[in-house]
């Protein structure tokens, strides 16, 4: 069995969006209430993060999680993504953490974070293992197989990953043929939906529900990184076809 526990699914602004006063920002229920996207993925015994997000502090608190972590995913380099890497100090004082991204994305953490990522370290800091990974390559963690996946963030090259059987895309406006191959058989995916409204470097809903169809008629899909645009969850979640929802911080997926 696959666990997923969603520790964030809002965009870069979060939601509610500091200043903001709309329906969905002022909104009581708890479903509209979104940290930066992260997720926890469990399998096997086996504790994978994928992206550390700003929010990653609050998250691990919130959902009361007090493992360890085996690795860390790292989708793309945008601080959404990676602006909780300091506060992995409380998994890496056993072992190592490693940390897998691809050339890109390691070359910029290593300028930002110079600290973490150099061979010396100082004392308390976290301890990294920086690897690069490629789209389609492969990695074994802890006996599960870790695959990243190619896809496009607007005009930049960047990476979900297929971990086990679940699919997990965020940031995507879309993805080479090769990167649909590697999704082929899996029985859960998670997909980013930014708003409704067209936007350079990210999905919409409708363009993420029709990317799960292009795969299978079927999937089990969950939507992330949603702004506020996208609207109440309440209201939106009821409108999308059947098997396919809008993911909320705290939700609980096996698969």
């Amino acid at each position: 069995m696959t666990r997923i526990t969603f520790l964030g699914t809002g965009t870069s602004f979060g939601v509610p969006q500091v200043g903001c006063h709309c329906r969905v920002c002022n909104s009581s229920d708890p479903r509209d209430r979104r940290l930066r996207c992260s997720a926890l993925v469990q399998q096997d015994g086996c504790n994978i993060l994928v992206d550390c997000s700003p929010d990653f502090r609050e998250q691990m608190l919130r959902c009361g999680f007090d493992g360890s972590l085996d690795a860390v995913l790292i989708t793309h380099e945008h601080y959404d993504h990676v602006g909780g890497i300091d506060d992995l100090r409380p998994f890496s004082y056993v072992h190592d953490l490693p940390l897998y991204a691809d050339p890109y994305s390691c070359r910029h953490l290593r300028e930002r974070l110079p600290y973490c990522l150099v061979e010396n370290k100082y004392p308390g800091v976290p301890q990294l293992q920086l690897h690069e990974i490629v789209g389609g390559g492969s990695v074994d963690v802890g006996g599960v197989r870790i695959t990243a996946i190619p896809v496009m963030h607007g005009k930049l090259p960047i990476l979900g990953y297929r971990i086990g059987d679940v699919g997990y895309i965020t940031d995507m406006t879309s993805i080479p043929d090769g990167g649909r191959a590697l999704l082929k058989g899996i029985r859960l995916l998670v997909v980013n939906g930014l708003r409704h409204e067209p936007h350079p470097t990210h999905q919409t809903v409708e363009q993420a529900v029709a990317f799960s169809r292009s795969l299978s008629p079927n999937l089990p899909t969950y939507i992330i990184h949603l702004s506020h645009h996208v609207g109440l969850h309440s209201v939106e979640d009821a409108l999308l076809p059947a098997g396919i929802h809008l993911a909320y911080d705290g939700l609980v997926i096996d698969v």
